[in-house]
């Protein structure tokens, strides 16, 4: 089988030709550092792609880095397709010296030549490869032009145009890129009479010192208003009533005359714990779909960009911004995305920040208590909690940065892409990519929670008892005081939060089951609006699900894993407690 590596920097356009060449539905990013570990995917039977991470240089400084050159030294690879930015050969070109000194064929794709041209370069394909001894082809990835050139050179194998036997070990940066500037000089030329492009119209807006900053709050602002108030909210209360008020009383109906432990199983168990969960599948999709047109836009490379002096006071680079992000979408892929960052350092104190955040799986938490306390303010409410967690995130980095890690700064270096209206497509296909993951987590982790809650709370020692007298009370009320201090002590809300830590979902399910499925109605009985929010800060602040701890324990090890654990639950359990004894004087 023949063995192509797709090599290039981040943002050139490498996963959207892996996509194509591949036939894969891997969701396409509009930032550096999207893709972290090599993909592979098959051209056909007998050709296999290997799509490497986005690196600038070969210089192993970066994890990045080290997984591309270890792959193209030790694996048998046939053929380097090395894809590159046409509108920046001169930066993109310095990969591709580096890419020489393996001695493999190279194919190098010129991506993006529409913007080239609109940028005024007139480059000569043909000078370029006689140059380079590389094959050539220009393509414009992203409307697929010129592509089907590089899937016919991979299939008739006419690529191995000799290899380059040049000596191109240059002694320092700066010679590499005086002989790349010699090659361009004789290849390429740029027009004299250059229009503003309209990135760089945008950017003087959007990234105007006094206009950046209002900017980008009002952006967030309009997210939570889109998902709370004006599409998500309405869609989830559609969807609540045909649970509530149409699917459990046409099963009451139907099962009526079933057995009264199944009737409570099937509509107690499964459809009160996870029809209590997703029914907040429409709010979770319309903040993933805002979130998605930030990405594909080119926006959320300039927000790591404006956030940069913020996280340096962490001991961070604004590039640490990102993994952050992502972590209000799911902690897992945050955490292992922070593999991008540069310096050890920068990996441990980011990951450790990152289940501050505000992931979407606490958003049905979130949902139901601000809904049923909070009706007029629920986005105001909701938007706080995020903020909250941003807010000691920062104040956790400057402790953790003046005491566990006293070390040098990484400076930024972050490419800022061009602006681009998001495809449809891409859109849904990301929005779906996470939606479907709560969809899966309803129908496994949510549903055999769901199950064994409402067994655990419907018997004991002596076979079916009252839920007072259930295995499930028992372990309850000796968590209960343990928060009571907080107040939320009650045994269904202790252990609610425990099984949250299967999926964060599981809390919302677990009172359902524990509660009865109407909980809006209930939970004002059962909580005041100041222990309200106390929990709500409790599940933003303690741990994140056992998925996520699992991946902070493969990437950094058993004891940082203990103690993100531990920091977390007493961070939380402070928090928490000093917000409902302050907010008690007042209300």
């Amino acid at each position: 089988m023949l063995t192509a590596a797709l090599v290039g920097n981040p943002n050139v356009g490498k996963t959207t030709l892996f996509n194509f060449l591949t036939g894969s539905n891997q969701y396409v990013g509009n930032w550096a550092g999207v893709t972290v570990e090599k993909k592979e995917g098959f051209l056909n039977k007998s050709i296999k792609i290997v799509d490497l991470p986005g690196i600038y240089a070969m210089d192993t400084y970066s994890n990045e880095e080290k997984v591309s050159k270890n792959f193209l030294l030790n694996d048998n690879v046939d053929v380097i397709v090395n894809i590159v930015d046409a509108s920046n050969l001169d930066r993109n070109l310095y990969l591709t010296m580096q890419l020489k000194k393996f001695k493999k064929p190279i194919i190098l794709v010129l991506n993006m030549i529409d913007v080239a041209i609109k940028k005024g370069f007139n480059i000569d394909y043909e000078k370029l490869s006689q140059e380079l001894n590389v094959t050539v082809i220009p393509i414009v990835a992203s409307k697929h032009k010129d592509i089907d050139k590089v899937v016919d050179l991979l299939v008739q194998g006419n690529f191995s145009k000799s290899i380059d036997e040049n000596n191109y070990d240059f002694k320092s940066e700066k010679e590499t890129y005086n002989y790349i500037e010699s090659i361009l000089n004789k290849c390429a030329e740029q027009s004299s009479e250059i229009k503003k492009s309209a990135t760089e119209k945008i950017d003087n807006i959007l990234l105007n010192k006094i206009l950046a900053y209002p900017i980008f709050i009002g952006i967030i602002c309009l997210i939570f208003k889109i998902t709370f108030s004006w599409v998500g909210q309405p869609l989830q209360d559609l969807l609540d009533g045909l649970v509530n008020d149409s699917l459990i009383p046409l099963l009451h109906s139907l099962l009526a005359s079933s057995s009264p432990w199944f009737s409570s199983l099937l509509i107690d168990g499964i459809v009160g714990g996870v029809g209590s969960v997703i029914v907040f599948l429409p709010i979770i999709l319309t903040l993933f779909f805002c979130i998605s047109i930030l990405e594909d836009s080119g926006y959320m490379a300039r927000t790591a960009f404006l956030m940069d002096n913020i996280m340096r006071k962490m001991g961070l680079s604004g590039k640490a911004f990102i993994p952050v992000v992502i972590g209000f979408g799911c902690s897992v892929p945050a955490i292992m995305s922070a593999r991008t960052l540069e310096s050890e350092k920068d990996r441990k104190l980011t990951a450790l920040l990152i289940p501050l955040m505000s992931c979407n799986a606490r958003l049905p938490i979130y949902a139901l208590l601000t809904a049923a306390f909070f009706p007029k303010h629920q986005g105001l409410v909701i938007g706080s909690l995020y903020l909250l967690g941003i807010i000691i995130a920062f104040i956790i980095g400057l402790l953790f940065k003046s005491t566990l890690f006293k070390k040098d700064e990484e400076p930024l270096i972050i490419e800022l892409p061009e602006y681009k209206i998001p495809e449809l497509r891409s859109l849904l296909l990301h929005t779906w990519d996470k939606g479907k993951g709560f969809v899966k987590k309803a129908g496994t982790i949510i549903f055999s929670i769901s199950v064994i809650i409402w067994v655990l709370s419907n018997f004991g020692l002596t076979g079916k008892v009252d839920i007072e007298s259930s295995f499930l009370a028992s372990v309850g009320h000796i968590l209960a005081p343990i928060f009571k201090p907080l107040g939320f002590g009650t045994w269904q809300n202790s252990v609610a939060l425990i099984s949250g830590l299967g999926a964060k979902e599981v809390v919302v399910s677990t009172m359902g089951v524990l509660y009865g499925a109407n909980l809006s109605e209930l939970l004002p009985k059962l909580f005041t609006p100041i222990s309200a929010y106390a929990f709500l800060v409790f599940v933003l602040l303690y741990p994140p699900c056992i998925s996520a701890l699992g991946t902070m324990k493969k990437e950094y090890g058993s004891k940082m894993t203990i103690f993100s654990i531990v920091y977390q639950i007493s961070l939380a359990w402070i928090i928490s407690f000093i917000i409902y004894r302050i907010g008690s004087l007042f209300i």
